[in-house]
């Protein structure tokens, strides 16, 4: 719950090789969950090859691009 209700959480556990994307309500009114499963999916990918850097930076350059498109900074 962040003030302009735009955040994201990229949430990685690794001991249970868990991945989750949880995105704050103003975001996710904007972009469709199964948006967000392929940005999981691509993530997976990636890790499961053994890119994990380029699978995560991926990830946050999609996140990023969603916030600009939504949430344009002043």
């Amino acid at each position: 719950d962040t003030e302009a209700n735009n955040g994201v959480l990229i949430y990685l556990l690794l001991a249970e090789h868990a991945i989750e994307i949880v995105a704050d309500r103003g975001l996710a009114r904007y972009v469709p969950q199964a948006h967000w499963q392929r940005v999981l999916a691509g993530m997976r990918e990636a890790f499961r090859a053994g890119r994990y850097e380029a699978g995560l930076m991926r990830a946050i350059d999609e996140v990023e691009a969603l916030l600009l498109q939504h949430f344009p900074l002043a």
